[in-house]
């Protein structure tokens, strides 16, 4: 008979299981794409080179998952708020005792290796939004619930952005998936996409265009709105709401020029313009949609791309390797990667509405958001759709802290699932 604590026999999801693998597989075969040399010709297993490295970050990830198929399910109901607050200690101490790397105080550096504290409070954050929101009577139409659950989220945020790692920061975002499937009042994500889309809005058009269409949208909605909605009240709402929206679009270039670094608003303007200083700031954009649309249908086949291979693509190996993936493998490539990131993101929903404890289906939400998140804002980077903000590709970026960050949140998802798909076997 297996044991009990015997990570092969427990009941993990196996088809969760093959997709990680394969996205960990893929990815570790383009790290090593992406930096190989023709003339060097160095091998797949080099210690030395990136891809090289990635096995080791592979190899040890491969002990983690182990582990924690191993311990006990609880141990992460349990202990979630101890983790959290161990990673709040980690994400304080990093900014004293952490390296600058990139103009970023986000890392620990230990030798040639480093470790960032940021990619690890993600899933600290999950656990403890997970356990907070599994307490009896917790309601997040409550507004003493939802102060909590921001200041779980805000806290951590606050630290990363102390750090200037701002691209870690807007991951955080993604617990608003979670939070609405968990009874978030639904104007608060309005409000969030109508103020995203007033800020490029603002940045594209003149404000005198911007004030005219607002006051005609809101002109719009009263003509619409039933006679008998039209009270004083309602009235002076819209006209609150029309004067916000205002005062919003009028402090978005004071935002932009004034309180935004000048790597931060270059990468604004490029998103906004890709054409503006095609050699300056936007080479890395110009670059990696150049390398993307080489590659056309099928690619130029593995070991065979020439914008990588030469650096014309920056971070090739980490924040842009879907450069790799499409140059090498073209479209029929990239779209085998965005499918099996659509594959594992709805499995991971589909096993999250089958759990038994709301600490393991909210848990399973925050899993979802922040891969998505990941995925949609990387891909969406690289094809000149999101800003650069720098946030890896799941499972596919070179890097130990994304992919161990990555594996543990996964992982231990999975470990909870198997105890519910343990309990319905009985």
């Amino acid at each position: 008979m297996a044991r009990r604590n015997d990570p092969f026999s427990q009941n993990i999801d196996w088809l969760t299981l093959l997709l990680y693998f394969c996205c960990v597989g893929m990815g570790w075969l383009n790290v090593y794409a992406a930096v190989y040399s023709p003339e060097a010709h160095t091998s797949l297993f080099d210690l030395s080179t990136n891809a090289g490295k990635q096995l080791m970050w592979i190899g040890t990830t491969l002990l983690l998952i182990i582990c924690i198929l191993v311990i006990n399910h609880t141990v992460f109901d349990t202990f979630a708020f101890i983790f959290y607050g161990f990673m709040i200690l980690m994400l304080v101490l990093v900014l004293f005792l952490g390296s600058n790397i990139n103009g970023s105080r986000s890392w620990f550096k230990f030798g040639s290796f480093t470790i960032q504290p940021a990619e690890f409070a993600k899933v600290a954050t999950a656990l403890a939004l997970a356990k907070y929101l599994d307490v009896p009577g917790i309601n997040l139409s409550k507004q003493k619930d939802l102060l909590w659950v921001g200041g779980i989220i805000l806290l951590p945020c606050i630290l990363i952005i102390a750090s200037n790692e701002t691209g870690s920061t807007l991951v955080f975002a993604s617990f608003v998936i979670m939070l609405y499937r968990e009874g978030l009042p639904s104007w608060i994500p309005a409000l969030g996409i109508t103020a995203a889309a007033l800020f490029i809005v603002a940045l594209v058009f003149p404000k005198l265009y911007i004030f005219l269409g607002v006051v005609a949208l809101l002109g719009l909605i009263i003509l619409i709105m039933p006679r008998h909605n039209r009270s004083v009240t309602n009235l002076i709402g819209i006209g609150v709401l029309g004067i916000g929206m205002m005062i919003f679009v009028t402090g978005v270039d004071f935002f932009v020029n004034g309180v935004l670094q000048k790597h931060q608003r270059n990468r604004i303007k490029v998103l906004v313009d890709p054409t503006i200083d095609p050699l300056g700031v936007g080479w890395n954009v110009t670059q990696a949609k150049i390398a993307i649309g080489s590659g056309r249908l099928q690619g130029k086949g593995f070991l065979e791309g020439t914008q990588t291979k030469f650096d014309f693509v920056p971070e090739q190996s980490t924040d842009f390797i879907f450069c790799t993936i499409g140059e090498e493998h073209g479209f029929i490539g990239g779209l085998v990667v965005i499918a099996l990131f659509v594959g594992l993101l709805s499995r991971i929903v589909i096993l999250a509405e089958k759990q038994r404890t709301k600490f393991a289906r909210v848990y399973g939400y925050c899993v979802a958001g922040i891969i998505f998140f990941h995925v949609m804002v990387n891909i969406g980077m690289t094809i000149g759709l999101m800003p650069v903000i720098g946030i890896p590709l799941p499972f596919f970026s070179y890097g130990g802290s994304s992919l161990w960050s990555f594996s543990i949140l996964l992982f231990i998802f999975l470990k909870l699932d198997s105890r519910r798909t343990a309990l319905a076997r009985r």
